[in-house]
């Protein structure tokens, strides 16, 4: 997301002076500066319509410009009433505003190809000619856009109010409120010259009561509208045709189930929202609540899906006032009385306004981040039109969208690529060292325009996908097609417009190398072209062509050289990219026809498969076909064609492996990425790898597959769990996935690094800018603990070799840390047996590392004190660790052990450990910790005795009088002893209240910190280990 745009077509005129003459234009300039009441978008998302209370005006939404404007008169809105509402047909040619008074006033909106509006003169400038993309731009700007007039079509009256209504293709259904009934009026009457039909609601059976419906959506994808009823019910409706029930003697209109009802106060439906890309529906609730249903089918079945969680409590969003998903059906948009939030689309929260300063958006006049009226997304979903409480203006956000959801590959989800309306945005972290790759301060972004020519003639981008090494990327708008090289910088677009809108690219594409593969259409023929970077664009540098039957669904490569396409006539085809130093073509290996086992093609977003290491190794891949176990995203459920043979033949048993799946990610599609020497450590695994044991092999994670449901990150380490049956030949269950909590984003799995990638926004406001914006802030979190855990429960020796490759890692050491942090909170909230215990599985695989002492200290640091005797029930003792610290010459660790010591009561009176410490960091020459220690001293005994002492056994004997200074400047000053009970009171005549200790006062904890001796919090450098 980036700033919003502001647009107002009804702008206030300043007037230096106001007399009673001209009390007539201030009337009407007043009625200029009217706020915005409403707004609706054509289906194709070219046209919109606004009304005021007494205006209505229609806007071109790329570029957002007004194309033309009706006032009504004072003798109508004295008949009829001010404004309300509006409603836009479709295909946005006719236009219905609903009055205050109960009357549909309909217009015509005429579209003329001829006029133009907005054309560009420019006079006294050199006329030379211009040309490549500045003609073009010039062109284009001098033909302006075309001419919209609207024209008055009828009024028609409603005698029993209006409480909603909705308007469709063919008609404007309206929600009656006395009495209260449906009634459907078309837009032109039918051959018979009947127009109207009503059905009143207490004659439908299916609704639970009598109710008045008080908001209607409808979507034709599904084919289905949503009603919202008075007493907080939802119900699913579909119109039927037109028939007459004699017994009864009414028409029947519509079928419906309710599929929402108020449990509670509060969760009254009162806004909808349909996803028909996932057969999702949205209904928001009076107290700011959003739970989402899924529609299985027509008949009734539509169970609750997720509910999404609150972007802020109740009293900081107010109620929610309008809803949407983006047209790709990934993102869902919520308008509220003091904001907007947004989710992803099984409910990962995005980008909110709620962190926003009201102060500076008060002042800078930023309504469209402090209250939301209603919002529509235009431009593909490249933009969202929000408007505000008693505001005259438009507020545009640009949006932005990851590369997935226009083309969802491997490659894409192993590099974050990001979309917007005119650019594209890469994350260059990939090729930087891993040190720089997590920081959140360097430039990590690098942005690409793509290119003017191509984005004035084929706006907006439909399919944007890279490169396994992130070397190109392709681009295609609504027709034809560029592609980019990271390294020189340089587009590659058609010659000639003629070759570039011969074909749309449908199906997606996908790069082998350096070669392009992309599914087109044209003339109503589907190919497979494949071009080369090398090459330029023009219609004889096609490499190869591959003829198919039906529109391609979806393509991918898997594995090395091996291209899947699944097609609209619910076939797979398998090709082989056979590539040498003269040509490149694919060739067909295999086809695998999936009728009645993937209902409907359509619905599949995804598709790749699983073959037997055997069949990768040494197998015919004409046979591949034959072993595999396809994988396909249906909607989001991720379901598994499992193959086997049997007397009849080849057959797959279907099963369905996960749910709500945004997208997933299978680890050895990326071979070549995982095996590119280029990358840092660790080291891909080799395909010679041997098994550890039954479950799990010494693969890595090469074999893994990770999958985001909308809350978490999910990963199978081996796939062949999934592909196994209910139990291992051991009788030992198949582990589920390993769920990695996020609190972000996620787009990207760095499995060489080990951490996942992913994005926040945030909004930034400056008080020396007049202006709020969006920035994209890169997050990242390790997974590498999640992993080893499960391992150490279910594979030790795996856990161990899968460690092995991560351990030249800088921050290895505190994923460690976090293994050892997770598991001991999990065994004190647990209270678990030492039977059923994980601890000795982690201390004995924590002993093996080198750093082991320090990420026991660490732990400790950062835990409560009543976890450490769950802690160190499996440890050494802390007197074993400290001399082992000692021995290693790990002096700033054996520092943490002596407050485990005392914290555990077993520092000597005479503090013998912190003296030979001491000691020993005198020896060391590290004045750093000898100063810590003295203090840590001085906290044993306040009166200085104990630090003495110390001091005299390292044969250094200053006087009761005279003061102790360091090397760094710092002086201990004698301290006299203080009563209990009462407080150190400094020169300066300030209380010492770190000194405050009272009788019986255990141990105290912080967050910040760990515990000094006397149970204060002391900074969270005492004693790092750290160096």
């Amino acid at each position: 997301m980036g700033g919003a745009q502001i647009y107002s077509a009804n702008r206030r005129r300043r007037k230096a002076s106001k007399s009673p003459d001209n009390q007539e234009e201030d009337d009407e300039e007043e009625d200029n500066a009217a706020p915005i009441l409403g707004l609706r978008t054509s289906r194709s998302g070219h046209l919109l319509a606004t009304i005021t209370t007494t205006t209505m005006t229609v806007w071109q939404t790329s570029p957002l410009v007004v194309l033309a404007a009706a006032s009504r008169s004072a003798a109508s809105l004295r008949s009829y009433g001010p404004n309300v509402a509006v409603h836009l047909r479709p295909d946005a040619s006719i236009a219905v505003i609903q009055t205050l008074n109960g009357f549909l006033v309909t217009y015509s909106i005429i579209v003329d190809p001829t006029a133009r509006v907005y054309q560009q003169i420019r006079e006294g400038v050199n006329q030379r000619k211009a040309t490549g993309t500045d003609s073009l731009i010039f062109e284009k700007e001098k033909a302006g856009f075309r001419e919209v007039n609207i024209k008055f079509r009828m009024v028609i009256r409603i005698d029993a109010g209006i409480a909603a209504a909705l308007a469709l293709d063919n008609e404007i259904v309206v929600a009656t409120q006395k009495p209260t009934a449906v009634q459907c009026i078309k837009w032109t009457p039918d051959n018979a010259g009947k127009q109207t039909s009503t059905e009143l609601t207490n004659r439908m059976a299916w609704m639970q009561n009598v109710s008045r419906i008080t908001d209607m959506i409808h979507d034709r994808a599904m084919s289905l509208t949503v009603w919202i009823t008075s007493d907080g019910k939802a119900y699913a409706v579909q119109r039927l045709p037109e028939t007459l029930d004699e017994s009864e003697g009414n028409q029947k209109l519509f079928r419906g189930y309710g599929f929402h009802s108020p449990e509670g106060q509060g969760t009254e439906a009162m806004k909808a929202a349909i996803n028909a890309r996932f057969s999702l529906l949205a209904i928001g609730c009076t107290q700011g609540e959003i739970h989402v249903y899924v529609a299985r089918d027509y008949a009734g079945s539509i169970p609750p899906s997720h509910k999404l969680p609150s972007p802020a409590t109740f009293s900081t969003t107010g109620q929610i006032t309008s809803m949407s998903y983006s047209p790709d059906g990934y993102c869902l948009m919520v308008g509220y009385e003091h904001g907007w939030a947004m989710w992803s689309v099984y409910g990962k929260p995005g980008a909110s306004s709620f962190s926003a300063d009201e102060r500076l958006s008060a002042i800078n006049e930023e309504c469209w981040l402090a209250s939301v009226k209603s919002l529509s997304w235009i431009n593909a979903g490249f933009g969202v039109l929000l408007t505000c409480v008693d505001d005259s203006r438009l507020w545009e956000v640009e949006m932005t969208k990851s590369a997935v959801t226009t083309c969802f590959s491997t490659a894409n989800i192993s590099r974050t690529v990001l979309l917007s309306s005119s650019r594209l945005i890469l994350y260059r972290g990939f090729d930087l060292p891993t040190t720089t790759m997590i920081s959140a301060d360097a430039p990590l972004w690098q942005h690409v325009a793509i290119p003017t020519g191509y984005l004035l003639n084929q706006k907006p981008m439909r399919c944007v996908v890279t490169s396994l090494d992130g070397r190109y990327i392709a681009v295609a708008g609504r027709r034809g097609l560029a592609h980019y090289s990271v390294g020189s910088g340089r587009w590659k677009t058609f010659d000639d417009t003629e070759s570039e809108n011969a074909f749309i690219v449908r199906g997606g594409m996908c790069w082998y190398q350096h070669i392009l593969i992309a599914a087109i259409e044209s003339n109503d023929a589907y190919e497979l072209r494949l071009y080369s970077r090398e090459l330029g664009l023009n219609a004889t540098s096609v490499l190869h062509v591959e003829h198919l039957p039906s529109a391609v669904v979806a393509l991918s490569i898997a594995g090395q050289d091996s291209l899947l396409v699944y097609t609209f006539e619910n076939v797979l085809y398998h090709y082989v990219v056979n590539a040498s130093s003269n040509s490149v073509k694919l060739v067909q290996v295999g086809q695998l026809a999936l009728h009645g086992i993937v209902r409907a093609p359509a619905r599949v977003r995804a598709v790749t498969w699983i073959l037997p290491e055997f069949q990768m190794r040494d197998g015919d891949p004409s046979q591949d076909v034959a072993h595999a176990s396809v994988l396909f995203l249906v909607d989001a459920k991720l379901v598994l064609l499992q193959s086997s043979t049997n007397e009849a033949g080849l057959k797959y048993d279907m099963r369905v492996v996960a749910h709500n799946v945004e997208y997933f990610d299978l680890m050895r599609d990326r071979g070549t990425l995982l095996r590119s020497p280029g990358h840092s450590q660790p080291e891909t695994p080799s395909e010679e790898d041997t098994p550890v044991n039954g479950l799990h092999s010494d693969r890595g994670l090469y074999d893994s597959l990770w999958y985001f449901d909308g809350e978490s990150v999910r990963c199978w380490m081996d796939v062949d769990d999934i592909l196994m049956p209910s139990t291992t030949e051991n009788e030992r269950d198949v582990p589920g996935p390993v769920t990695i909590a996020v609190d972000f984003y996620p787009t990207s799995v760095m499995l060489n690094r080990g951490v996942i990638l992913g994005l926040d926004a945030e909004i930034i406001q400056r008080r020396d800018a007049h202006f709020a914006y969006m920035r994209h802030g890169i997050r990242t979190q390790l997974f590498l603990h999640d992993i080893l855990r499960r391992h150490l429960q279910f594979d030790p020796a795996a856990a161990s070799i899968l460690a092995l490759r991560y351990q030249d890692l800088p921050y290895f050491s505190h994923a460690l840390e976090l293994l050892l942090h997770t598991v001991l909170d999990e065994e004190v909230d647990a209270g678990r047996d030492s039977d059923d215990s994980l601890m000795p599985h982690v201390v004995s695989f924590l002993s093996s590392f080198p750093d082991y002492l320090d990420i026991v200290v660490q732990c400790t640091r950062k835990t409560e004190v009543r976890s450490w005797r769950t802690l160190f029930a499996y440890l050494p003792s802390p007197q074993q660790l400290f001399e082992e610290s000692l021995e290693k010459d790990l002096l700033k660790t054996a520092g943490g052990y002596l407050l485990i010591l005392h914290t555990f009561q077993e520092l000597e009176t005479s503090s013998e450990q912190c003296v030979r410490l001491l000691q020993r960091a005198k020896e060391a020459g590290d004045w750093d910790l000898c100063k810590e220690l003295a203090r840590f001293l001085m906290a044993l005994d306040v009166s200085g005795e104990t630090l003495r002492e110390a001091l005299s056994r390292m044969n250094i004997e200053p006087s009761r009088e005279t003061n102790v200074q360091f090397t760094d400047g710092s002086v201990l000053l004698p301290t006299p002893r203080v009563p209990k009970g009462q407080q150190l009171q400094h020169p300066n005549g300030n209380i010492d209240k770190t000194r405050d200790l009272t009788e019986g006062e255990g141990p105290k904890t912080s967050s910040e910190g760990f515990l000094s001796p006397n149970g204060t919090a002391v900074s969270e450098d005492y004693f790092s280990s750290r160096s």
